[in-house]
């Protein structure tokens, strides 16, 4: 399972860098074409349109669920 570390993106419309650093910690970008939420429990946009957004998250696979071959 991933690690969220940063869970943000960037509105390609207003160019806004939104992030949403706690569980429920929903934010909308200031022209309101897309919002980000889940902090660090989960990932979920919402959008106007597709391509409305960057996507900037950063996740890790903690080294105990990686396969080793």
């Amino acid at each position: 399972m991933q690690k969220i570390i940063r869970n943000a993106i960037r509105c390609n419309i207003c160019n806004e860098v939104i992030e949403s650093k706690r569980v429920h910690e929903y934010k909308v970008c200031s022209c309101g074409a897309c919002g980000v939420d889940g902090g660090h429990e989960y990932l979920r946009r919402t959008f106007r349109e597709k391509g409305c957004f960057t996507e900037l998250s950063v996740t890790e696979v903690p080294e105990e669920n990686v396969e080793q071959h």
